[in-house]
């Protein structure tokens, strides 16, 4: 039985490739210097994983493996193929956009960003038009494989399979799906290039195949690899974040030489997988939960993976169940945690041990490895029964929430007036998501704070002064509804995390959301409750020092979940009412305060829908709910927002409208209004702020730009119901392109206001 991993955390043990990204992007260092950073990385993570059988190779990217596949396959948007620079600047002038200047007398437009299938990490939308050709560059690949080969290892080379590449990208004036035949010669003779290296085996990835899939992308999987399962290389067909369903018998059907499947996720799967297995196919089995930090209970999946190796033999392989790009990369370095959470938890490293632990039971014996089988049994154990996870209190007052709890007291066009009367807003108004520039004075001050360095006093006086700041320029390019910028909180989900009961938090947990951007997900260990008021001084401090109404800023329950590391002992809905209960304490809390609008992110919402749709009325229902329990119990008066951003809203705009927010500002720009597009088929019938530009990206929009956009919005939604806004917070940007920004945002409102009354 075989060992192997389908990719490993690139950014490295203490965040290197992001430290050393934005060196490169501030022009502080070389493009050698920022290579040779991601060699050594490379080295690092191979050396680690050298008990496999199999390493993955081609898993590291220095912004995004879709866009290198777009890249290898020469997919290079006309836009970026011509610019200056090197090919690896004009890569990142496709992930991140180009102002003008820099030697470019145009600005550029970053790509399209959205979510990897349910992930929270963000992927470059590989785009198609009728002159969409490929051209094959494998190079940079072919010379990884070189390096992993010196180094020891022997290299599983793993590429974005041809049929997802193509369901995943967008495509304009053409079926997307027709370019299969353009692109299926491609990777053939990449195939017959890794044969030329010595390759045995190679992954190619196609996690479409647990989605929903009509005949016709169905078919193009069937042709793909009856063309690819031909060539000289061994193809394991990788799949996962969910169970193959009814496209079990077209993944037997191909002539590949392995499949593998997430058996984490898809368990109920594997009894039949096994019984129809094809005697030429081995079988991957993805046992090691890639997405989640708990232990795994190796006893008693040593008990299911016993039968499993009797009667398949050598034709059974072991994995984590995708790729561990989406947990930390190692525990040992996590001295703060206590021992007890310590031995529930398993980042990617001892990820890798638990696999060599099931591999040498099943190969040699459980005798081998007693000792560290018992000493995980009795880990296990003790989590099930620690009193820390289990609170009688809030599992009593869950009991007693009801319907009631969700619902406003008027509907939106009643509260809209009392709105209109209190609020006394103009046409068009203005605001932000919530964040401000997070800059270098903000970080010093709070990591002076917990290393005990200042005073709880010295800490506030600070924190005020970066607010009084952001309310100043707020009020001197005229918003109308102004935030506090967040310069209290190191992030949206972790802040509220380290104030609620049932959390922990890792000082190295960190994993990647896209190119240098890296989260510390909380971990969700224990029932939720929150302790004392989280925002409230904060919010008050900055509303004392305007007239102009300012947002109370809330991370919404589902978000909080979904951006967590969750505790799997309990459903998710549970966790997440409870959530929902924890955050609504502090809804009444800024309403009691006097705060006039409240505004709850949701930027998760979309994310944690289920990849099949038959799934998805269930989560929509108990997600929609404890966004409604969070939110719901304030007085008609009080003006409730939500955000969401970077994925695909479309098709669950009906479970948004249940949310009854009376105002949604929404990521638009970056898909070029895409978002729009529902309003076609559904009256939305609240306010919303569709985002006029992309603050992932250094690029400043024009009045013209913003204008513009909002000219389009107009069109689906009437101007009353309009606002203004970024489409994010701005905490990643820096204050010159910020005020600029938001200068020409303000300016534009003043020009549409004008065009409406003249």
């Amino acid at each position: 039985m075989k060992t192997h991993n389908l990719g490993f955390p690139r950014i490295g043990d203490n965040r290197e490739l992001k430290h050393a990204l934005e060196s490169y992007w501030r022009g502080e260092t070389s493009q050698n210097q920022l290579l040779e950073t991601g060699a050594r990385l490379r080295k690092n993570n191979w050396a680690g994983q050298k008990a496999l059988d199999y390493v993955p190779v081609g898993d590291f990217s220095f912004y995004d493996h879709v866009l290198d596949t777009s890249w290898m396959l020469g997919n290079i948007p006309a836009r970026a193929r011509e610019t200056c620079g090197s090919p690896l600047d004009r890569y990142f002038r496709t992930a991140r956009g180009q102002s003008a200047g820099d030697g470019e007398a145009n600005q550029i437009c970053a790509g399209e960003m959205t979510k990897w299938f349910d992930t929270n990490y963000h992927y470059i939308v590989p785009e198609f038009d009728p002159s969409s050709g490929f051209c094959l560059d494998a190079q940079p690949l072919l010379d990884q494989i070189q390096e992993a080969q010196k180094s020891g290892v022997t290299p599983k080379p793993v590429i974005l399979g041809p049929v997802t590449y193509l369901f995943l990208g967008k495509a304009e004036n053409i079926d997307k799906k027709t370019l299969l035949k353009k692109l299926l010669p491609e990777y053939a003779r990449l195939l017959n290039l890794l044969a030329d290296r010595d390759v045995e085996w190679v992954q190619m990835d196609e996690p479409l195949m647990v989605t929903d899939l009509d005949n016709d992308w169905k078919l193009l999987v069937e042709q793909a690899y009856q063309t690819l399962g031909n060539e000289a290389v061994k193809i394991m067909l990788a799949t996962y974040f969910g169970s193959l369903g009814d496209n079990l018998d077209l993944a037997l059907s191909l002539p590949v030489q392995a499949l593998h499947v997430d058996a984490v996720r898809g368990k109920d799967q594997v009894p039949d997988l096994v019984s129809r297995l094809p005697e030429h196919m081995a079988l991957s089995l993805g046992v090691i939960d890639g997405r989640n930090i708990w232990k795994t209970d190796l006893n008693a999946l040593l008990d299911q993976l016993a039968p499993i190796h009797d009667q398949l033999g050598d034709r059974l392989w072991l994995a984590p169940s995708c790729a561990l790009l989406h947990v930390p990369v190692d525990l040992e370095k996590e001295t703060g945690l206590d021992t007890e959470l310590l031995s529930w938890m398993a980042f990617a490293r001892q990820k890798l041990v638990e696999l060599d632990l099931l591999a040498t039971a099943l190969n040699q014996g459980r005798t081998l490895v007693a000792a560290a089988l018992e000493e995980n049994a009795k880990a296990l154990e003790n989590r099930k029964n620690s009193a820390r996870i289990h609170n009688p209190e809030v599992q009593a007052r869950l009991a007693r929430v009801d319907d009631s709890w969700g619902q406003r007291n008027q509907p939106y066009p009643e509260r809209a007036k009392i709105h209109k009367e209190r609020l006394n807003l103009p046409l068009y108004p203005t605001t932000t998501i919530g964040s401000f520039p997070q800059t270098k004075e903000i970080r010093a001050l709070r990591l002076k704070f917990k290393k005990g360095e200042i005073s709880q006093d010295a800490y506030t006086a600070g924190i005020r002064d970066q607010i009084r700041t952001t309310i100043e320029f707020q009020e001197e390019i005229g918003l109308d509804v102004l935030v506090h910028g967040e310069a209290e909180r190191n992030d949206m989900v972790e802040y509220f995390g380290e104030q609620l009961d049932g959390f922990a938090f890792s000082r190295y947990g960190w994993v990647q959301s896209y190119g240098s951007r890296c989260v510390k997900p909380p971990i969700l260990f224990g029932d939720v409750s929150r302790p004392r008021p989280m925002t409230v001084a904060w919010i008050g401090y900055a509303q004392s020092l305007s007239e102009k109404p300012v947002k109370g800023m809330l991370t919404g329950p589902v978000t909080i979940l979904n951006w967590s590391f969750v505790r799997d002992d309990q459903s998710r809905a549970d966790t997440c009412r409870q959530i929902a209960l924890a955050i609504r304490d502090e809804v009444l809390d800024l309403e009691k305060a006097g705060v006039s609008i409240i505004q709850l992110d949701e930027a998760a919402l979309r994310e944690g829908l289920p990849l099949r749709k038959h799934q998805w009325k269930a989560y929509l229902n108990w997600a929609v709910g404890a966004f409604r329990i969070a939110a719901n119990g304030v007085k008609d008066a009080t003006q409730l927002h939500t955000h969401m951003c970077y994925s695909e809203f479309n098709d669950i705009i009906d479970a948004i409208t249940r949310m009854d927010a009376d105002v949604i500002t929404i990521e638009a720009s970056r898909s070029n209004m895409e978002i729009l597009n529902a309003f076609d088929k559904t009256a939305y019938p609240n306010e919303i702020g569709p985002g006029v530009y992309d603050i992932h990206s250094p690029n400043v929009p024009s009045v013209e730009f913003i204008v513009a956009n909002m000219q389009e919005a107009a069109k689906r939604i009437p101007k009353e119901r309009l606002w203004i806004n970024p489409d994010c917070g701005l905490k990643t940007r820096a204050w010159p392109e910020t005020k600029a920004s938001l200068k020409n945002l303000a300016a534009a409102a003043k020009e549409l206001r004008a065009a409406a009354t003249a």
